[in-house]
């Protein structure tokens, strides 16, 4: 695609790029532009890495080991939840 530009081409495409945006502009626009392929690379890094590294657990289980049943506090008639309330 950028084969087919001469130095021609380029020069008149950096005359209306100047003309268009001005002298001052034209830093901070490639600066920005810099700025967004460095972010972009560091996503498209990040998802890289994050799909070819092994799965680690996120959390930890907060239930002892053994029978989660039986570690569990019996349930009184007392405990009285309270009725969930109703959007209509």
């Amino acid at each position: 695609m950028f084969g087919s530009f001469g130095m021609g081409e380029m020069v008149i495409l950096l005359v209306i790029v100047l003309v268009l945006f001005g002298a001052k502009r034209i830093p901070e626009i490639s600066a920005s532009f810099g700025k967004g392929i460095r972010e972009f690379k560091k996503n498209v890094n990040d998802v890289q890495e994050s799909i070819t590294t092994p799965d680690t657990p996120r959390y930890e289980s907060r239930l002892p080991a053994g029978d989660p049943l039986a570690t569990r506090p019996p349930v009184t008639q007392d405990e009285v939840r309270p009725e969930p309330k109703r959007l209509l």
